[in-house]
């Protein structure tokens, strides 16, 4: 059994201040992936690295449009037996946007998808991001199947797929995260990619559960959340998911991130 979390922490240097590191000490799960790290490696606080439990493999933003923002990493508990940053984007590779390790029958990959802005540039640097990451991961699930491994990719895929991923869709309908393009997108990631969301999966007739909470007035207290947080596997290992669940803070004093953990069991 192996315990996957993926958790946005909205900065490190500040969530290392409010309670991150307390959750890595704590957390059951075995393999954490991070997002929106905004850090690098010599500005991750001590306190967070200075534990044995974790191996880390970091990938910040490079370049000088996206230094200060983005980031991402994967802690596993094992020793990775390898690790790749990007997936051969000449224009994202160095944005701080993915990272992924192999372990023993299983690659696991910490996504964190542009957020966007309807109808600027930003939306259109989403659009194409979405675009050659759809091809990687099909490539990816193909290299897994050859290989006999499991693929699993978490992270911030900043988009609500349906009507039950976000409370507020009525009001959001023209806003970036729950445009028609990019819910489509996720639709033919799972139907013609052969890709599960295994949240989804295992919590089928719910609304949410959700992950993120603006920090805008009483958002959290309400449940006014959308679901981006999202853990996609390939058809022949969404069937080992076992249990999946969102770790939320029990109030909004104690959180150290806007978003909150989400975690799935497989069985591996």
């Amino acid at each position: 059994m192996r315990t996957i979390a993926t958790a946005n922490v909205n900065g490190i240097r500040a969530a290392a201040k409010k309670g991150l590191v307390e959750w890595l000490q704590n957390t059951e799960a075995d393999i954490v992936l991070l997002q929106e790290v905004r850090a690098t490696a010599d500005q991750v606080p001590t306190e967070v690295t200075d534990n044995d439990q974790w191996h880390w493999l970091l990938a910040p933003a490079e370049n000088h449009g996206a230094k200060g923002r983005a980031g991402v990493a994967v802690l596993t508990r094992d020793q990775p037996q390898a690790t790749r940053i990007g997936f051969g984007s000449d224009e994202f590779d160095t944005c701080g946007r993915y990272a992924e390790v192999d372990l023993p029958g299983l690659t696991v990959g910490s996504l964190y998808l542009p957020s966007g802005e309807t109808d600027t540039p930003r939306q259109e640097e989403k659009e194409r991001f979405m675009d050659a990451f759809a091809d990687y991961l099909t490539a990816a699930a193909e290299r897994a199947r050859t290989e006999h491994r499991h693929l699993i990719v978490g992270g911030d895929f900043n988009i609500a797929h349906t009507e039950a991923d976000l409370k507020n869709w009525r009001g959001n309908k023209k806003t970036a995260g729950f445009l028609p393009g990019e819910r489509q997108w996720l639709t033919d990631l799972y139907d013609k990619h052969g890709f599960t969301d295994v949240v989804r999966t295992l919590h089928p007739d719910v609304e949410g559960p959700y992950s993120w909470w603006s920090y805008r007035g009483r958002a959290f207290d309400n449940d006014t959340g959308w679901r981006i947080d999202l853990q996609v596997t390939t058809a022949a290992t969404a069937p080992k998911a076992q249990r999946a669940w969102v770790d939320r803070a029990p109030s909004h004093d104690t959180r150290w991130s806007d978003h909150a953990p989400v975690l799935v069991t497989y069985d591996l």
